[in-house]
């Protein structure tokens, strides 16, 4: 009779542009969120969190291939009800068009305008590489109800708060403001109706941060080589009808009044973009009133945006300090933030024009920006370790933890085979405890317990002399009652 053939072993391993999160990246990721919220909150948003899974119908046509719906997100078909097909499902790309889901459901019982936030992993199955993952976190704030460009101003003064509320000075950040109907204009100004010549104008106007003015120039033209010699196809525009991108491109002025007047002239008789050049000048007007110049937010005719359902005024959030690149050049560290208005997204569901506005934080972004400031980064303290001495007497360390606990001290008891006293300091070591808790037999009857700072005796251990070490003794014995505030000093001492 033949064997069952054994089945293989699972690899132990993270699928591919995922990965996991240990003790102090979590511990991070929530302090930040958490004075992010304080934030949102301050300005007057409520909290939301929906559904990770939406129908593909609900994410709508901004999927990058709605006849193959799982091309771009992770999506999968319920199982048949007779003769109905099931129904497709995804899990949520982005925090935005969940909420147009949620707002055109529950409109009758929410506020108007509706103000929220909202915080949580986003999937994408897109291909993986450095610093991408498949899942990510976002932070969203958004203003539905509203075309006032209040909202719009109001957005980009809480996004210039909230990075300096997480640990980004002044100085090291920048907002950037544009709007889509003033490049509308542009395009319009152009004579360009073709969508495909649109799309391709767009691609190399975002191009710009990379290749400059002459490079964009070349590649609404013939085209140009790349920097490794191979040659990029360009759009084949004539020089007259490249000019007013070029024109819109190079329109920043000392100012966002002449910022704002060079935009008048690229975007010609264009009545969109008109439009769309009020708007900026009532958002710059309305930061000025508040008190955020162009040291934090400024008009930048370059900001474009990628997603194709902003309508309106679009703002990114760059962070300007420079670091070193993995070849050791220096670069400035970019975009950790973005958005803007998107007035026809709730309008797929209700069939009635809703005007939105908002923005979202890339969280992982962010923090790895904090971690290059040296804002956070390091291990995080672990808790206060009581050693076991006697196995018999679990009890009794039992309590000392629960008075340590109960003063707000992290702590825990050894909880491995306590036969090697060497290995509980081990375990303390690699859990970066500051304190380890010794109380053997004689320790009990005496009344006494061992006090170990485990901190300085790493330091005294790295640099002190023998004689220093022996007037700065890093264990001690300190009487059992008074347990919790000898501790309590030692970690007030450390922080």
């Amino acid at each position: 009779m033949a064997k069952d053939k054994k089945q293989p072993r699972p690899k132990a391993e993270t699928p591919k542009g995922f990965r996991d999160y240990f003790g102090a990246e979590v511990s991070e990721r929530a302090a930040m969120l958490h004075a992010i919220a304080g934030v949102y909150h301050r300005y007057g948003f409520d909290a939301l969190e929906s559904s990770a899974v939406e129908t593909v119908e609900a994410l709508g046509k901004f999927l990058p291939d709605v006849d193959r719906p799982n091309a771009g997100v992770f999506a999968w078909q319920e199982d048949a009800e007779g003769d109905k097909p099931g129904d497709w499902l995804a899990l949520r790309y982005d925090l935005t068009a969940p909420l147009a889901r949620v707002y055109a459901q529950h409109r009758n019982d929410l506020p108007t305008p509706y103000r929220r936030y909202a915080m949580g992993p986003v999937w994408r199955n897109e291909k993986p590489g450095p610093g991408r993952f498949r899942q990510f976190y976002q932070c969203d704030a958004d203003t539905v109800g509203t075309a006032s460009m209040a909202a719009d101003a109001e957005i980009c003064a809480m996004l210039s708060d909230t990075l300096e509320a997480v640990g980004i000075p002044r100085g090291d950040y920048l907002v950037r403001v544009n709007n889509r109907k003033v490049l509308n204009g542009v395009l319009e100004t152009m004579g360009l109706t073709n969508d495909a010549e649109r799309d391709a104008v767009l691609r190399t106007i975002d191009k710009f941060d990379k290749v400059g003015e002459a490079g964009v120039r070349e590649l609404l033209g013939k085209g140009r080589l790349d920097t490794s010699g191979a040659y990029i196809d360009g759009v084949g525009l004539s020089d007259d009808q490249a000019g007013p991108v070029l024109a819109f491109l190079t329109s920043k002025g000392a100012n966002a009044a002449a910022t704002l007047n060079n935009l008048r002239g690229a975007i010609g008789v264009s009545a969109i973009g008109a439009e769309g050049v009020q708007e900026l000048e009532s958002i710059a007007d309305l930061l000025t009133a508040q008190g955020y110049g162009p040291d934090r937010i400024e008009i930048d005719p370059s900001v474009v945006r990628g997603l194709g359902y902003y309508t309106g005024p679009v703002f990114e959030a760059e962070l300007t300090f420079e670091i070193f690149d993995e070849k050791g050049r220096k670069r400035q560290f970019g975009s950790v933030a973005g958005g803007g208005r998107y007035d026809d997204l709730v309008k797929r569901f209700t069939g009635q024009a809703v005007p939105a506005t908002g923005v979202s934080i890339g969280v992982d972004r962010l923090l790895a920006a904090l971690r290059e400031k040296g804002g956070i980064g390091g291990s995080a303290t672990g808790p206060v370790v009581v050693t076991v001495m006697d196995r018999d007497r679990m009890a009794d360390y039992q309590a000392m933890v629960g008075e340590l606990r109960a003063a707000g001290i992290r702590a825990e008891v050894y909880l491995g085979n306590p036969k090697n006293f060497g290995n509980q300091l081990k375990y303390a070591d690699r859990r970066n405890s500051p304190v380890a808790v010794i109380e053997g037999g004689d320790e009990k009857e005496k009344g006494i317990v061992q006090i170990k700072d485990l901190i300085l005796g790493a330091k005294i251990a790295e640099n002190a002399t023998l004689e220093e070490w022996k007037e700065r003794p890093s264990q001690f014995e300190v009487p059992r009652a008074d347990l919790v505030a000898r501790v309590r000093e030692i970690l007030d001492g450390q922080g």
